[in-house]
Formats: structure tokens, sequence, C-alpha cells
């Protein structure tokens, strides 16, 4: 069967190489475009967030290439996304493509609906090859996420910051081609030693910003209009909340950070879905790091994390720390988003000259 999936920052590196590997034919999801999210415009509900249409668009265009399944997670709790992989095949059928959805829950809410969907992927080639499959990919993961940490903490210092870029991006093509642990970990090392190597400005003390918000703009350049490479340009550190490998070691793996939650309790005690109680907790968090400032990405019409920013306020009164939100939907432009990083910055910096002058 012709299989595909959705696109979210780097996770279609690890996608496709486990897919392909348990012995299915894969049709690639493109880079998400203008093309993907007029796509998704067209067809998806008006009150549809962001993730919703530029997913509805891919899937419109990996359908259009040959795929006969697709593959989506599903969600648990109060929140719409659990209901997204259903309301696609939906849409999709009415438009005459009768593609088979597979939602993957997560094991420890629905144990033996996972298992059933995971065995039908493995069928092909048993599960033997699992075990190895799976121990590359998650090698795969853990490199591409530091490769990703190891740019966000250099874009501001050093000077060459295209060739930074260039670095990375082959990086990633180098763990891309990576077909065991050990070629994973020399494509892993070669790329941070390059990347290192560049000249830079290590006595500067860039503003540190924490990055938060639903998983899907924080995770996919294209949806936040790639705000960590304009923040890296504007000489911030960025330091995101959500990474692949924490995302699946404590949503997919367990029920939850823990932690996070409970540094969200004095202002946020309830599970609102998605990631509006992180959101909370993590402002807690960046404050206690000393962090400069916060930055929230929300999908325009996002229940979760509409409510996180009605309690962002009393959170960063509490802790000191400046939080700015960011809706994002399919009228939100470039030159908005980087007028008000701007002023942020400005504003930050004038917060810190005050510090440093009492």
């Amino acid at each position: 069967m012709k299989i595909s999936f959705p696109y979210m920052g780097t996770s279609h590196i690890v996608a496709g190489y486990l897919l392909e590997n348990l012995g299915h034919e894969v049709i690639h999801p493109p880079v998400p475009s203008k093309k993907t999210l007029s796509l998704g415009v067209q067809h998806a509900p008006e009150f549809a967030c962001l993730p919703f249409k530029i997913v509805l668009g891919t899937y419109l265009e990996v359908v259009e290439m040959g795929a006969e399944v697709l593959i989506t997670s599903g969600g648990c709790g109060p929140c719409r996304a659990g209901y997204y992989g259903e309301m696609h095949k939906r849409i999709l059928h009415d438009l005459g493509y009768p593609v088979e959805m597979i939602v993957i829950e997560p094991p420890l809410v629905e144990p033996f609906d996972f298992f059933k969907k995971l065995h039908r992927l493995v069928k092909p080639k048993g599960y033997i090859n699992l075990v190895r499959v799976l121990r590359v990919a998650w090698a795969k993961m853990q490199a591409l996420d530091d490769l990703e940490k190891t740019l966000h903490k250099l874009r501001p210092l050093v000077f060459a910051k295209k060739q930074l870029n260039r670095i990375y991006d082959e990086g990633l093509e180098a763990i891309r081609r990576a077909d065991s642990v050990k070629e994973v970990a020399v494509a892993r090392k070669d790329a941070l030693e390059a990347m290192h190597s560049l000249p830079a400005d290590h006595h500067y003390k860039p503003l540190r910003i924490g990055l938060i918000g639903e998983i899907y703009v924080v995770l996919e350049p294209f949806a936040n209009f790639d705000i960590e490479r304009i923040l890296g340009e504007m000489g911030a550190y960025v330091h995101r909340s959500i990474f692949l490998t924490n995302w699946i070691r404590d949503n997919v793996l367990a029920h939850g950070e823990k932690d996070i939650r409970a540094a969200a309790v004095p202002f946020l005690n309830e599970m609102v879905g998605g990631h509006g109680q992180n959101s909370v907790g993590e402002v807690v968090r960046y404050a206690a790091k000393n962090f400069d400032g916060v930055i929230q990405l929300a999908p325009f019409t996002c229940i979760p994390e509409i409510v996180a920013k009605s309690i962002m306020p009393a959170a960063s009164k509490a802790r000191g720390i400046p939080v700015m939100t960011l809706y994002l939907d399919e009228q939100t432009g470039q030159g908005g988003i980087e007028t008000r990083l701007e002023a942020f910055l400005d504003l930050l910096r004038q917060k810190r000259r005050k510090q440093e002058a009492s």
C-alpha cells in the first residue's frame, strides 16, 4: 500500500525512515507551502485552526501523488485535535479520495487499539525487524534534536549565519541517509563539529527567549514564519519548549510531563487540552531559569492556548517575565510578525539595561 503522513518540522525524516523500513511504499509529503495552505483553507471548515488547514492541504497533495493510506496521531483530553483524523478523512472522502486513515492513539490511553494498528504496520517484515528499525529511528530523532538545539544556540553568535544554515541542512540530509545507529552517530558528530567550527562571538550575551505553544505551530517553520531563524538573526537565543524526543517520551510513552503541570498549578490547575497547561507551566520554568522573555505561538481559534493566554498576564506579573502571544492563521503576514518581534526584543533589551544599571 502507498502510505503517507503529515509534515511537521523534521519529523518527516523519522516517519519516512520508519515506514519504508517496515516494508511500505512511502509517498513523502512535500514541504508545506502557500499552495498547501491554500488547498487546506479552500476545503476546511472556517473555524478550523491553522494546523488543521495545513495538514489537510498536505493530504490533498499526497493523495494526488498516489497515497492510499494516511497515518496521523490521535489525542486525548478536551482538544479538538483528537477528532481531526476523522474530520480529515470525511473531507477527503467527500472530495472523491477514498483513502484509509490510520489514527495512532497514545498507547497508554488506547493500548488494544494501538497494538492492533501497530501489528498491521509491522506485519510486512515482522517484529524482529521492528526492534532494529526503532533503534535507528530513535537515534535519528535524538540526532535531529541535537542539531536543532545547537543551531538555536549558535545562530545569534556566529558571523556566517548562512553557512551555519547550510551546514545544518547538510547534517539533516546525512541523518536522513543514515541506515544504522553508528551511521547516525557519525552524521551527528560531523555536523556538530562543522557547526562549532564556525567563527563566533562567544562573549556576546544574547537575549534568551523561551518559545512555547501548540506543538504544530511551534515545530513547523512554515506555520510560524520560521520564527526561530528570525529571532536568531535578530541576535536572540531561542530555547524551544517542545522537541520530538521529549514530546514522544512525555506524551506518548507517559501521561504528560508532571514537572510542567506542577509548575502550572498555582495559575492553572486543570487539564484544558492540547498544550494549554504546559504553556503556563513553561512560563513559570523559564522565569525560574532567568530567561528574558517568552513567546507563545497559538493557532487562531485554538481553545487550550486561548485559555493559557488568558492566564499569561497573571503568571507573567507574578514571575516577572514578559510574555508575548502571537496568534497564527492564514491571514497572518510575515511583515507584521517581524515588526512585533523587533518591538518585543527592544522592550526586553530596555528591561535588561535597567536591571544592569540598578
